[in-house]
């Protein structure tokens, strides 16, 4: 963590330390397997299409077509905190309200989005990379309308995409149909260069956290790496699994002061998501707690954020005002 490593010991009496507790068209179960040959080859880009990956060399940011569309990141610095559990149920809630939601697995080798919604995808992001599927082709529809497009699980050569590969699949992101109201982009934990390009291309980012010393250190670091990257707008916070208000909330100030102490960075807190074993028995129902246990207390968390996110009123007449995916991407 480099000097990140430094800081977080000067600002251990600030983070402070909490004990462990615990954490959590279709086809038939298991995706459609790629040959062995297709696994071994190096992953080409799909034909210029409709939703497909672009081939054309990329050597600038990209340029993409406009959009109404909100984009959020939701990242982590490392697992285990209930980042994809969060994605799943908020695109959800979002949708119990109206919006029409894409939900983007960008965990792209450790994918489980589509099992946190009961989906059974046959096709995924490595069947786009390897020429086979276009992205329009392999979404699933989720409950509440949310719009799926899955990742691969198994797969570690996805996990860190070259430049050409990975600004590609930016780019085609950016040409998918353009008619939802918001993108909801569930990352990798951690700072590799895909996640920092994921976060870097979305409107906003949302870093969750647990309150526990590791989580919380880790998402320092994922902060300060967006922060020395150009991040357009200051990470937003989430405390997840916290066992009460006030501990959600000493996380949240303590990080956001030693983000203003070191980075000179005022972070906004997005509340937090209390510990709840409804949801560790959501997803062995392979269903989204808050259509499986609507009234417990995280589903209630989730439908808060849901609120906070999206108002279902009119929204700018000009679409030409926001970008799908922000221009702005590494170069």
């Amino acid at each position: 963590m480099g000097d990140a490593a430094r800081a977080l010991p000067r600002a251990a009496p600030l983070l402070g330390v909490h004990g462990q507790r615990p954490v959590a068209d279709q086809a038939p179960r298991g995706r459609a397997a790629m040959s062995p040959r297709a696994r071994a080859r190096k992953l080409k880009l799909v034909r210029p299409s409709a939703g497909a990956v672009s081939e054309t060399p990329v050597d600038h940011p990209a340029r993409w077509s406009r959009s109404g569309a909100r984009t959020l990141a939701i990242a982590s610095g490392k697992g285990g905190v209930g980042k994809s559990n969060l994605a799943a149920n908020l695109a959800v809630a979002l949708g119990e309200r109206g919006a029409r939601v894409l939900l983007v697995d960008a965990d792209l080798a450790q994918a489980s989005l589509d099992l946190l919604l009961g989906l059974h995808p046959r096709f995924d992001l490595q069947h786009v990379l390897a020429g086979d599927r276009t992205l329009e082709e392999i979404q699933v529809q989720g409950p509440q309308g949310v719009r799926l497009i899955p990742a691969s699980s198994g797969m570690p050569e996805l996990a860190d995409l070259d430049d050409y590969r990975r600004e590609c699949l930016l780019r085609g992101l950016g040409t998918l149909d353009p008619a939802v109201d918001l993108i909801l982009i569930d990352t990798a934990s951690g700072v590799s260069r895909t996640v920092t390009s994921f976060c870097l291309a979305a409107d906003e980012v949302l870093v969750v956290t647990t309150p526990e010393m590791p989580a919380f250190s880790d998402a320092y670091s994922l902060i300060k790496v967006l922060h020395a990257q150009g991040v357009s707008r200051a990470p937003r916070l989430l405390v997840n699994m916290a066992c009460s208000a006030e501990e959600a909330e000493e996380t949240s100030h303590r990080i956001r002061l030693v983000a203003r102490r070191f980075l000179s960075l005022e972070l906004e807190s997005w509340g937090y998501v209390p510990f709840d074993p409804s949801v560790g028995r959501a997803v062995r129902l392979q269903e989204p707690v808050v259509t499986a246990f609507p009234h417990a207390p995280s589903s209630i968390a989730y439908r808060a954020l849901a609120e906070r996110l999206w108002d279902p009123a009119p929204r700018d007449p000009d679409p030409s005002s926001r970008p799908l995916v922000s221009e702005r991407l590494e170069a």
